[in-house]
């Protein structure tokens, strides 16, 4: 199935134009920035940083960190396609899809608490959170070097 996908019209046209890679890439990076960022940003002043910045200014940046995420899927799949038959069975891929899955279901949970008082519980999973992310990033940034 993996083999297939590759030679899809979509896995040859992403693995061997000149543009679609490096393209979709930068998507991938965009998109990367704005989940991460706005995660990130939000446990942080979970966390205690950045005390002057309202705690609910989080609750209205959520559908843009969705459509972040989804950016992110999109072209991910699209990446996937070049090299599927590797990629599933890379460690740091895999690595890479369970922070992410780990990341985005803390987000969820984080997102329904900013209207509440900011308790131990929500900092722990906004500590959680963070890890996730960063391992998501490493995991993300491995898969170029590690097969």
């Amino acid at each position: 199935m993996f083999v297939w996908l590759e030679n899809s019209t979509v896995g040859m046209w992403v693995s061997s134009s000149l543009w679609a890679y490096p393209f979709l890439l930068s998507v991938h990076i965009v998109g990367l920035a704005i989940v991460v960022g706005l995660f990130s940003m939000r446990d942080l002043r979970l966390l205690g940083m950045f005390g002057t910045l309202p705690v609910n200014t989080f609750s209205n940046l959520g559908k843009l960190a969705l459509a972040g995420f989804i950016l992110n899927a999109i072209s991910g799949l699209l990446l996937f396609t070049s090299q599927a038959s590797i990629f599933v069975t890379s460690v740091p891929f895999l690595s890479k899809i369970v922070a992410i899955t780990a990341g985005m279901i803390l987000a969820h949970s984080i997102q329904k608490k900013l209207n509440d008082d900011i308790s131990s519980s929500t900092r722990i999973l906004a500590s959680i959170s963070i890890a996730c992310w960063i391992a998501a990033i490493i995991g993300g940034r491995l898969i170029a070097y590690i097969f």
